[in-house]
């Protein structure tokens, strides 16, 4: 009797338990990416797992448990939690110090792969996990070989076993070359309905007051599901598939925009083992478009034909905006000259200034050609850059250093006894020191003009959705993201500095439009950003503005000055800045220049703009 929560007591959450006994009966089906957000189930579903899986035999001889089973011994599935924080040396194995020591030779330590052979790995928020380890693991659990080389030694272990990874929304998403590789993928949701909730809760209470009595009342059904397992199993070699099966295969994936042909393999293997859970022997319709459901949903590029997704109000609102846009042209010019007039004046009260509109997030507008005005001499150093000998990232060599501050254990014993195999003594000159190589992080800034100088000409659409384009661009570089919007008589932080693209979202969906430029207040909303986060690397900070200062700060005073001192403050931090300028119209007045050159950054005139366009705009001045 264990204290793990059995798994047929969970409550409802059956796709995310279909998922996981799919890929217990038949492991090459690729693992399991759970997304959902906290208190949905996850980690309960994945540990009870490992408790209705078949027993198993552990060789006696094998490279990782040779002392601890007998040949014929049966045992519970092993069950690896992966921290976050693991090294690469404790996933994959080491070379043994002991017995370089004692023996003064050469002995592979196992790590954890080596024990989770015929078992289970498990990963919770796998997004967070470095993305070096990330591809390792997915390496091994396709290949079920783990390859180990160490300061001349290479070692070879069987390591098949099913990864499992678990992640909240919230916390970003892995990267789509990632999310690939993993076969199956659940979306679980909190328990709406209040008698799901309520029995969740009464079970959960149940099986804290008296564990050993609530998995005996469980027991049955356990002993039930690890048998269905079992013959599932054996069924699984004997299970066919028709050639016109195989057609719709590839027809759904096609539909769904799937580029991957590892889909279409995927599903193969997740509908024969459908069919063998079902006890049958043959494949059927059924069981492709049930397998679909789990393959294609963190592989799709879009809704499948005849299944059209529901038309949001920002999906209508770039709509209206493209059916528009063209006939009022010539309004929209006239409307911009007018109010980036009356905006770049003392608005007065802010009854009278534009009124507040909230636009739709634009998915893209005509692709323009964005003309620098202020070049910068500093191109913005990016996470893409790989720092060599960082305090973290993985070990990727050593090298010889007397007064090492990360000591190679390993390399320097092994130094020493190559030097003296008879006597162990450790010299200055056996010293290594481990050289880590990491990629630094970005904190992307955006500071966006949300006043009534952009509303009038209608563009708050396009610069919505491109920032979200650069948003989802960051997160997959695992840069922080932030945004501040200004309108009316003041800025607001309308994101802090995040690594979640989901929360990023639905903050711009809501960003309203309208009235006057606080553009002062902004920037030293920036200051306090920039100080709350000193420890990112250099910050970029992106401006979407015409510059047109109107409103000061509280107090009063000149705007325009404050916003030339405060610029300065920024400029000291280092930051590397990006103006765009939204200014239209014949007649300009260059403030979004001046900013840039207060700033010490670049500006760009922004005629037209895109999301695709901004992205590349800004990439393009991160080192790659």
């Amino acid at each position: 009797m264990t204290n793990q929560y059995p798994f047929t007591a969970i409550v409802g959450q059956e796709k995310l338990k279909k998922a996981l006994l799919l890929c217990a009966v038949n492991p090459a089906i690729g693992g399991v990416l759970i997304k959902g957000e906290k208190g949905t189930a996850k980690t309960t579903a994945v540990r009870g797992l490992s408790e209705v899986m078949p027993l198993i035999v552990r060789e006696s001889n094998s490279l990782f448990d040779s002392d601890q089973y007998t040949d014929d011994q049966l045992q519970t599935v092993p069950f690896v939690d992966l921290p976050l924080g693991a090294s690469e040396d404790r996933v994959l194995g080491s070379l043994d110090l002991q017995a370089i020591v004692a023996e003064k030779k050469k002995k592979f330590l196992p790590g954890l792969l080596a024990a989770a052979h015929k078992g289970i790995v498990y990963i919770d928020e796998v997004n967070l996990l470095q993305d070096h380890l990330v591809d390792i693991l997915l390496d091994v659990s396709v290949s079920g070989v783990n390859t180990v080389q160490r300061e001349g030694m290479s070692v070879s272990h069987p390591s098949k076993f099913i990864l499992i990874g678990t992640m909240n929304p919230e916390e970003g998403n892995l990267r789509p070359q990632f999310l690939d590789r993993f076969g199956l993928m659940v979306e679980v949701e909190s328990q709406m309905e209040v008698s799901e909730r309520t029995e969740v809760v009464r079970r959960r209470i149940a099986f804290e007051n008296n564990q050993e009595t609530f998995s005996a009342k469980w027991e049955a059904a356990q002993l039930n599901q690890q048998k269905q397992i079992a013959r599932a199993q054996q069924l699984l070699p004997e299970v066919t598939m028709p050639d016109g099966l195989l057609n719709l295969i590839s027809q759904l994936c096609i539909e769904w925009s799937v580029f991957s042909l590892r889909a279409d393999i995927v599903m193969y293997k997740t509908a024969i083992t459908l069919a063998a859970m079902a006890g049958r022997k043959e494949v059927i319709s059924g069981d492709i478009r049930e397998a679909a459901e789990l393959v294609l949903l963190h592989r799709r590029g879009k809704k499948p034909a005849g299944q059209p997704k529901p038309q949001s109000d920002t999906d209508a609102g770039n709509q209206e905006f493209k059916n528009t846009q063209s006939q009022n042209k010539n309004e929209l010019s006239q409307s911009a000259d007018d109010s980036d007039s009356k905006e770049s004046s003392d608005c007065g009260e802010p009854d009278h200034c534009a009124p507040t509109q909230i636009f739709a997030v634009g998915q893209e507008t005509e692709v323009p050609e964005l003309k620098s005005i202020l070049p910068t001499e500093n191109p913005v150093a990016g996470r893409r850059s790989k720092v060599v000998d960082s305090p973290k990232g993985f070990q990727v060599r050593s090298e010889r250093k007397e007064s090492a501050t990360n000591i190679d254990y390993s390399q320097t014993i092994q130094q020493a006894i190559v030097r003296n195999a008879d006597e162990l003594s450790i010299q200055k000159e056996d010293i290594h020191q481990k050289i880590r190589q990491g990629k630094s992080g970005n904190l992307i800034l955006f500071v966006v003009d949300a006043s009534g100088s952009m509303a009038a000409a209608q563009r708050m659409e396009a610069v919505k959705g491109s920032v979200l384009s650069l948003l989802k661009d960051a997160y997959q570089k695992r840069d922080m993201v932030g945004v501040i919007a200004f309108r009316g008589v003041e800025a607001e932080v309308i994101l802090e500095p995040t690594f979640s693209i989901d929360l990023a979202e639905r903050a711009l969906e809501s960003l309203p439009t309208g009235g006057r430029t606080p553009l002062a207040h902004a920037l030293q909303l920036t200051v306090q950003v920039l100080n709350q986060n000193k420890n990112s690397i250099t910050p970029l900070l992106v401006i979407l503005s015409d510059g047109k200062a109107n409103v000061p700060l509280p107090g009063g005073g000149d705007a325009w000055k404050q916003v030339i001192q405060l610029s300065g403050e920024i400029l000291t931090k280092e930051v590397s800045s990006l103006v765009l300028d939204t200014e239209q119209g014949y007649l300009k007045f260059g403030r979004a220049a001046e900013l840039a050159a207060a700033l010490g950054g670049e500006c760009m005139a922004l005629d037209s703009l895109s999301a695709e366009v901004l992205t590349s705009t800004v990439l393009d001045r991160m080192e790659v």
